[in-house]
């Protein structure tokens, strides 16, 4: 399949951001969730998309960072909005570019699991944005259930993929608290994931 997607962004040169080595970040328009304190709201909005590619031209174009890539172990992290929304397009990418690129993904994991299974062959690492799985906190902050996010945890969990994942378990003002993500963490845990990221969102500031 050689449709093209809508990307909201390509970001080249970045450092231990996204993975292992020099990374490109290929981020994609559209997103299932409407989180309050979204950092890339252009991703669902009609006019943020910035421009359309196919698989084989976006391969083309991140040809020009491949001697990065090859020198430092890095490759391609897929972003948005929500990149499984596009798995269709990621797999015929990776069918495509070289295969010493490192292929990384960052998802809110709330999609249908069928979208997932498709990347799994494809994918060294994922970043997943979990936000907390408190089914009324989730809800408040994205306006969506838990319980996709759920399933393709235990899909990963299933393929024994714990180790190729860092979960991201944001505090966030006025929403969840630290014993929230403590809850949060200990349920993951039982599923056999260890690496997580915690931090804090940045709660904008109203106008004065």
């Amino acid at each position: 399949m050689n449709k093209p997607a809508p990307l909201i962004a390509i970001a080249r040169h970045r450092l231990s951001v996204d993975g292992a080595g020099v990374t490109t970040l290929v981020a994609f328009h559209g997103c299932p969730l409407r989180c309050r304190y979204c950092l890339n709201s252009q991703c669902w909005e009609p006019d943020g998309i910035r421009q359309w590619m196919t698989p084989e031209a976006l391969v083309n174009e991140l040809m020009k960072d491949n001697l990065y890539f090859l020198a430092t172990g890095g490759g391609v992290c897929f972003g948005g909005g929500e990149p499984l929304l596009r798995s269709d397009f990621i797999v015929s990418f990776c069918q495509l570019c070289p295969k010493e690129w490192r292929i990384n993904l960052e998802t809110s994991l709330q999609v249908e699991t069928s979208l997932l299974e498709a990347v799994i062959p494809y994918v060294h690492y994922y970043y997943i944005d979990v936000k907390d799985l408190n089914p009324d906190i989730y809800l408040r902050y994205t306006g969506s259930d838990p319980k996709l996010l759920m399933a393709n945890l235990q899909l990963l969990a299933h393929h024994h993929l714990q180790e190729r994942v860092t979960i991201r378990l944001p505090f966030i003002a006025n929403f969840n608290t630290d014993d929230d993500r403590q809850r949060s963490r200990r349920q993951i845990e039982a599923m056999g994931f260890s690496r997580f990221d915690l931090f804090e969102y940045k709660v904008p500031q109203a106008p004065a």
